[in-house]
Formats: C-alpha cells, sequence, structure tokens
C-alpha cells in the first residue's frame, strides 16, 4: 500500500520566557489549517506529537511538559492601532485536544520577535538601534499586549545579560506590558476579593478568584497542608493531590461562571488556573539556588493542566500581580497586605518581580496594566514535517 509523503510547513521553534513552542506565520499554514475547526487542530497535534499514551510526545515538537507543549499562529492584525494577532493553541499531552481558551504569558514575550523578524511589523516601526513596541492583539482573550523588544542594527537582539529564574542562560530582556487586562469584564466574578470554595469531598477553603491575565483560583496553602515552598516532586508525583487539585479547579471552574458542570472542566483544561499562596518562607529552587526570606514577598506555587509548574505562567504572573495590588486577597495578605503596586513572589525557579496599576471605582476594580521582564530566542528555524493528517 502505497503512502502519501509528508508535507512540509514553514515554522520557527522558539523559547520564549520559561516556555517553548512551534510558531507559524497563518500564511504559511496549509490551506485548510487557515481557519480555525478540526483540520487546525489535527495539524498542531501531529506537530507536537499527540495524543501520546507513552507521554513523551516523541513523535513531535513537544517536550512532554505543559510548558513544552505549545503553538503559536501570527498574521497581520486585523485590529486597529495593532501590529500582529498572537493566536495560542495549548496542546494536551495524552488527549487529542488543543485548548483555544488563554493566553500563553511566556511566550508573548518571543511574539514581537517572530513578528519582527517574519516582516509582521511595518519596516518604518522598526528602529535601526534601540527598542521597537510591537502592538499584540491577543486573539484568544481580546486583549492588548506590548512587547518591548530590542533592535541592534536593525535586528532583533536575542543575546544579552538578563537573568531569568527557569532559563539556564542569560538572553536580552524584553519588557512585556498586559494593556487593561481585565478589560470590561468583572476582575473578581463571584463579586467578592475572598469567597468561600465548598468543594464536595474535599472541603470548603478561602479563595480569591481573579479574572486578570488569565482565570486563577488562589488558595492558602496551610489550608490544603502545604508550606508553599513545594518543589515538582513533591506534588507532581502525588495522585491524590493532584486529584484534589482538579476537583478544586472544577468547583472554582463553576463558581467563577466558567463552565456549567463538572463534566465541562475536562474540556477546558488551560483555564481556570489553581495556586497556592504563603507568607515569604525560605527555600532551595529546584536548581539548589537557594532564595531567602528577604528576597521575595511571598511564595506562589500554580499548577498549569494539571501538573504543578516548573517556574511560574506569565498569565499567571499577570493574575499574581494584581491580586498582589488590591487589599484583602489572599495573595495581598500573604505578602504582608496594604496598597503596593510590585511584589516579588517566589516559585520552584526562584523569583519573579511583577507590577500593576490598579484603580476602584465604585466598588469595582480596574487594572490599567500589568508589567513584567522576559527573554526570548529563535532555537530552530525551517521547516517543520508531518504526515498528511487534513
Amino acid at each position: 500500500m502505497k503512502h502519501k509523503p509528508q508535507i512540509k510547513i514553514p515554522a520557527t521553534y522558539m523559547r520564549g520566557g520559561t516556555s517553548k513552542g512551534v510558531f507559524f506565520n497563518l500564511s504559511d499554514l496549509p490551506a485548510a489549517a487557515q481557519v480555525p475547526g478540526e483540520a487546525r487542530d489535527k495539524m498542531l497535534l501531529r506537530v507536537i506529537g499527540s495524543p501520546d499514551p507513552y507521554g513523551k510526545q516523541t513523535d513531535g515538537m513537544g517536550g512532554a511538559t505543559s510548558s513544552t507543549s505549545k503553538t503559536v499562529i501570527l498574521s497581520k492584525s486585523s485590529e486597529l492601532g495593532h501590529d500582529v494577532d498572537y493566536l495560542f493553541g495549548q496542546v494536551a499531552i495524552d488527549r487529542a485536544f488543543v485548548d483555544w481558551s488563554g493566553n500563553c504569558g511566556n511566550l508573548t514575550a518571543a511574539v514581537g520577535s517572530f513578528a519582527i523578524s517574519s516582516g509582521l511589523v511595518d519596516a518604518a516601526r522598526i528602529p535601526d538601534n534601540g527598542i521597537c513596541e510591537v502592538r499584540i492583539w491577543q486573539a484568544n482573550i481580546k486583549k492588548t499586549i506590548i512587547a518591548h523588544v530590542p533592535i541592534t542594527d536593525g535586528e532583533v537582539q536575542e543575546t544579552g545579560d538578563f537573568e531569568l529564574d527557569g532559563v539556564t542562560f542569560s538572553a536580552a530582556e524584553v519588557k512585556i506590558d498586559f494593556v487593561d487586562p481585565v478589560g470590561d469584564a468583572a476582575m473578581f466574578p463571584t463579586g467578592n476579593v475572598v469567597d468561600t470554595l465548598d468543594v464536595p469531598g474535599v472541603g470548603s477553603f478561602q479563595a480569591t478568584m481573579i479574572n486578570a491575565g488569565i482565570p486563577t483560583i488562589f488558595l492558602n496553602a496551610a489550608d490544603i497542608n502545604y508550606q508553599g515552598t513545594e518543589l515538582q516532586p513533591d506534588i507532581n508525583g502525588d495522585d491524590k493531590a493532584l486529584e484534589m487539585f482538579e476537583t478544586i479547579r472544577a468547583h472554582g471552574a463553576i463558581k467563577m461562571g466558567l463552565i456549567n458542570n463538572i463534566e465541562e472542566a475536562k474540556t477546558r483544561q488551560h483555564t481556570p488556573k489553581v495556586a497556592f499562596v504563603a507568607p515569604p518562607k525560605a527555600y532551595a529552587s529546584s536548581s539548589g539556588k537557594a532564595i531567602s526570606e528577604s528576597d521575595i514577598d511571598l511564595n506562589v506555587r500554580a499548577l498549569s493542566m494539571g501538573l504543578l509548574h516548573h517556574a511560574m505562567m506569565g498569565t499567571a504572573a499577570v493574575a499574581i500581580a494584581t491580586a498582589s495590588a488590591i487589599p484583602g486577597t489572599l495573595v495581598n495578605l500573604a505578602a504582608g497586605g496594604g496598597e503596593r503596586d510590585s511584589v516579588r513572589f517566589g516559585h520552584p525557579s526562584g523569583t519573579l518581580k511583577v507590577g500593576a496599576e490598579v484603580s476602584e471605582t465604585n466598588g469595582e476594580w480596574k487594572a490599567q496594566k500589568v508589567s513584567m521582564s522576559r527573554s526570548a530566542r529563535v532555537l530552530m528555524e525551517g521547516v517543520v514535517r508531518i504526515p498528511d493528517v487534513l
């Protein structure tokens, strides 16, 4: 029996922040995959190597973690005042499923670089030397992001001395501004900065449920018998703990109005996130780096796609920054309470500083901007090959 040859699709493999993903220019995709739907999902699943019952993604570009099972599609922006439309697809590892419900804040750092190098940003907006502000329309969540990309001799500057915990080598700093990350939606879907979340079979917990960057459920570490200093092996090998977190996530999603019943949580793995917070406490990061109590304002641990993240998701960092600036949230209280415009938190790989500008009007909280620094670089570029599954 004769089989069709593999097809070639232009692609770039990039690191952005503490994530990696396969980047595509929309116009380079096969015609059937240039529009949302089954053909596009099939293509991305095959590129990444999912579904893989072995959990390794050996026959694809994925790295068998939520941080490395990611895809990005960029195109010239259709939104006024923006340079590029950024669509993010989180690919499940063991299931034939691509989640389009949220953004990847880490890969956002690479979007500006790819957009410039791919000709998606008008040449007149790119300086010979200095900073190019790439105006990104995040198509999943309909929000504006500004990436401040360094330029040297007319090209993206990728090398530098900026160090990001969770990334082994230094690179050029890319500052990211998440503009009006909540928009007209309610920042706190329940109307409260702290709620009691009742989870059948698990317990009742104080929770801050916030929609900023990405819908996130924050818990107190002590309430679920953790210290807030845990690393991946402390949780990811504990099936009972992972089941508990998933149950909490599902019931929190219902309370936040994201789903109507528990079964729907299975089709919305990317959002909401679950995180737990604790006051500052010293620990050794996953690299062995000593993090002292004085280095941080609080500790935060977050789960992504059912497992404890090795560092911190960029979108969850937006939620952390926003919640930290609002008095009375669990994040704010863990950091010592009161008013603040920035916070440095500890995560499994080290620390991260984030800032937020927020305001309150008639009891409603709004975030004007959340800022953080990341880095990005091209790992490989050319074509990716897959069997013709379209």
